[in-house]
């Protein structure tokens, strides 16, 4: 932590003497792609996205997420597309499938429903095109505590494999992410590494795979660098996040820089997501998750 505010100290001195964010631009790229997210640096790279790529190409990133670019208008899907492209940034995940509110997906198998979740990913591969994106979520709905959880499963798997159907010949790749209970979403019937793991075996596609949201997989199971090199061969995606309170690594229990560097091992060339909030606000706040990422890339 004395490292970590020391970088801080350093990046807020450097900003201050140019007097711009743009002053510390192209800075050394990362050893993996951690991917910012919309916002994340909006105090210092401004409200519009295409300058937030932009800023963040310039602190040395290659990654890039955006969860909800399926809602942006299409102009601006292309323009991120074109964006990251140019800059040599990678485009990770959005969401094209999860409703938190339902149990469809592990219930119904009839065809009016494979039909609808084949739409879906219609949807996704124009989204997919259009950004750039390899990757899509998705979220298997809630669980149904009304049939046994084997039954669940094979629903789970058969409407996946629908759904491989249009993301094969497209190239999209789904990836599937179990979500913590205890935390965040009680009730959802995917939650562990493991799990998804299973169900992939089942799908046994290679448009379906594992999202493995490390804040996640920390509160409801743990062993996080075990699970992942058991499940290794169906991971496709991760994501990061400290816990507890979800924001940038160094705020709080996990060892990132050890598992940065595991994963670099590994030959890891995806997108690390950053799905987490800011521990600080404004300016500082920013600078502290770029010097984070730093202190802990620095394996």
């Amino acid at each position: 932590m004395v490292r970590r505010n020391f970088l801080t100290t350093g990046l807020v001195a450097a900003a201050a003497a140019q007097g711009s964010a743009s002053a510390q631009s192209n800075r050394a790229k990362f050893k993996l792609r951690y991917g910012p997210h919309p916002g994340m640096f909006r105090n210092l790279a401004g409200e519009n996205v295409i300058d937030q790529i932009k800023f963040s190409a310039d602190q040395g990133f290659t990654g890039w997420e955006d969860n909800g670019a399926n809602k942006r208008p299409v102009e601006e899907q292309t323009k991120v597309g074109e964006t990251l492209a140019k800059l040599g940034m990678k485009m990770g995940v959005f969401v094209s499938f999860g409703d938190f509110a339902n149990t469809d997906f592990v219930t119904r198998t009839d065809r009016e429903y494979r039909d609808f979740v084949k739409g879906k990913m219609r949807d996704a591969v124009d989204v997919a095109k259009r950004v750039g994106a390899k990757w899509t979520t998705v979220v298997p709905n809630g669980v149904n505590n009304k049939i046994d959880p084997g039954y669940q499963t094979a629903n789970c798997i058969t409407n996946l494999k629908a759904m491989c159907e249009i993301c094969e010949p497209a190239g999209l790749v789904m990836v599937l992410e179990p979500l913590n209970w205890y935390a965040n979403h009680p009730g959802l019937f995917l939650r562990t590494v493991p799990q998804a793991y299973a169900i992939c075996k089942g799908v046994n596609s290679p448009s379906c795979k594992i999202l493995d949201d490390l804040y996640h997989q920390q509160i409801d199971c743990g062993n996080l660098i075990p699970n992942m090199q058991m499940a290794w061969d169906e991971i496709a995606y991760i994501q990061i996040g400290d816990n507890p309170g979800r924001k940038e690594p160094t705020t709080g229990e996990i060892n990132y820089k050890k598992i940065f560097e595991w994963i670099h091992k590994k030959g890891f060339d995806g997108v690390c997501g950053m799905e987490h909030g800011n521990a600080k606000p404004g300016k500082d706040g920013e600078l502290a998750v770029i010097a984070a990422y730093r202190e802990c890339d620095s394996f």
